[in-house]
């Protein structure tokens, strides 16, 4: 069976989009298309579609005003009318649903939730139209015993002559089988009047009426015959007119209609059982409304605590080792041969610690390192942990890249210039100054998450020892870096070396103090910012 469907929306790709989706549906959808509120409306009234998908926002009448409109005009008051809108919030929505609306979608459109949704929309309609063809068909029924009942040659009949004032003068045999008396019994027990047939209120005013206008009357009435349950008799009184225009006698036909009757109040019966169907149907749809509004309203809690379970998660794990917890339940351990690792730490931490007040302490240790944070961030590293006034992060992991001793090289470099900056105003200002040494070792590392409860990311090896002592061994304000890493950068900054320098556990070690960016490659002064080609050769990396 084809379906027609009408899309109003002002933004002709949301059109195409929604026509492209219902082309692609196993139902069979004729799709109409209006820019607006206005020509919607029109449309809707001249071609009676199944389904209105209807924008919100919209120039000269908007999707509230429009579905008010349709609602209020008969022909289109019971077509489903489903909201499409990027502004889901509850009052919107609960504007939509108070002006009619069936269903909704949120923009950006989900194909598999459009084809639903229409589908729904589809299946309630088809529910509908069911009910109204068996009201249709009782209402019809019910006519036509109406007609039977006037003209049925199966009843039967009762014919007596009646004189004008009432007076019962004849009556054939079927009177008898009407009212369970032969005619003169009937006048001998009740009365000798057409007005003793019935209990009908206003017999006299009919039958004046009928003497007054000299035309044919009817009425329906109920009586009680001799035997048997009580009977629905129809009356025809149809007077006898001269010539000169007077009337002699009226002629009365009594038909029995009581089967009629009685198979009317079975179709009204069914007639009402169906119109409460309808209205079930429609408080049902008011309340599948509701219970979407609900659920949809429950759904977006959950999504805003997933949201937020996953920023926390991504805030303490690196984001793939957070993808494979998410997906597998857990991380395993890896080798990598080439990761640059990063140690700062503030000279003299015991001592400051020592003249503020602990939560002050926490404020500025927490300002410094989310700079750091921000810093290495820009530059692909990954920050491992904080032990106290210590930082540590690492480049080349946990996906493995070339370029990650340079991408720490401009990292350190950069922060020791922020803490430079820093501490250069605070002299001014005759405050105190924190004053940063910073490490880099590059080489091979285990990494991995340890731990049930709380979860962390770390790793381990003799590269994260050497970083370690390059920090210790290094200079406030100076990026100290191990003869291993300058192999790897040599070419790119300016660096100088120190000799072999005694380090804790190592023995002497070659290091050397990194400058700046080689000026060919640098794009500022200072050294501290790559130029185009200095990162094109990295890419290349």
């Amino acid at each position: 069976m084809s379906y027609k469907v009408l899309v109003v929306d002002d933004n002709e790709a949301n059109r195409e989009l929604i026509h492209g989706i219902l082309r692609t549906a196993e139902e069979n959808y004729k799709v109409m298309m209006a820019e607006n509120g206005k020509i919607g409306f029109d449309m809707a009234v001249k071609e009676l579609p199944d389904v209105i998908f209807m924008d919100m926002k919209m120039p000269e009448l908007d999707g509230i005003e429009t579905i008010k409109l349709l609602k209020a005009e008969e022909v289109t008051k019971t077509i489903p009318v489903i909201v499409v809108t990027a502004f889901n919030t509850p009052e919107n929505l609960e504007a939509a649903f108070e002006a009619g609306a069936f269903d909704y979608i949120t923009k950006p459109i989900s194909i598999g939730e459009l084809k639903s949704r229409a589908k729904r929309a589809i299946t309630v309609i088809e529910s509908f139209r069911q009910v109204q063809e068996k009201i249709d068909k009782v209402e019809g029924e019910k006519h036509e015993l109406e007609k039977i009942a006037m003209v049925s040659g199966t009843s039967s009949f009762a014919f007596l002559i009646v004189r004008t004032n009432g007076e019962l003068e004849w009556a054939n045999e079927g009177f008898e089988k009407i009212h369970g008396y032969k005619l003169d019994e009937f006048k001998s027990v009740f009365g000798n009047t057409i007005f003793s047939l019935t209990s009908t209120a206003d017999i006299v005013t009919i039958f004046n009426r009928c003497l007054k206008n000299k035309v044919p009357v009817d009425f329906i009435s109920k009586i009680k015959p001799r035997r048997g349950e009580e009977k629905w008799i129809q009356t025809f009184i149809n007077p006898q007119v001269n010539a000169d225009d007077t009337i002699e006698k009226l002629l009365i036909v009594e038909i029995d209609i009581s089967i009629f009757k009685k198979k009317e109040e079975e179709l009204n019966l069914q007639y009402r059982k169906m119109r409460e169907i309808s209205q079930n149907l429609e408080k049902a749809n008011t309340l599948l409304g509701e219970q979407t509004l609900e659920i949809n309203r429950q759904k977006r809690q959950i999504e805003e605590e997933q949201e937020k379970s996953e920023k926390l998660l991504l805030n303490i794990l690196p984001f793939e080792i957070a993808r494979q917890l998410k997906s597998k339940g857990r991380a395993g351990t890896r080798q990598y041969k080439l990761v640059t690792v990063l140690f700062a730490d503030f000279k003299g931490f015991s001592k400051i610690s020592k003249t503020l007040e602990p939560k002050d302490l926490v404020s500025i240790l927490d300002s410094y390192f989310a700079k750091f944070d921000e810093i290495i961030g820009t530059h692909y590293l990954e920050k491992i942990k904080t032990i106290g006034d210590a930082y540590m992060c690492a480049g080349g992991l946990p996906l493995s890249n070339k370029s990650n001793p340079i991408d720490a090289l401009l990292a350190g470099l950069e922060i020791q210039q922020y803490m430079n900056t820093l501490n250069d105003s605070k002299v001014l200002n005759n405050l105190s100054v924190w004053e940063l040494r910073l490490g880099i070792h590059t080489g091979a590392v285990v990494a991995g998450v340890v731990g049930r409860k709380r979860v962390a990311y770390d790793i381990w090896g003799d590269t994260v020892n050497i970083a370690s002592r390059m920090e210790q061994s290094g200079y406030v304000g100076m990026v100290n870096i191990s003869g291993t890493t300058y192999e790897y950068i040599k070419d790119f900054f300016d660096c100088q070396y120190r000799g072999k320098v005694e380090a804790k556990n190592l023995g002497k070690v070659d290091m050397y103090f990194v400058d700046r960016i080689k000026p060919k490659y640098s794009a500022d002064k200072l050294g501290l910012k790559p130029n185009e080609e200095f990162i094109n050769l990295i890419n290349k990396l």
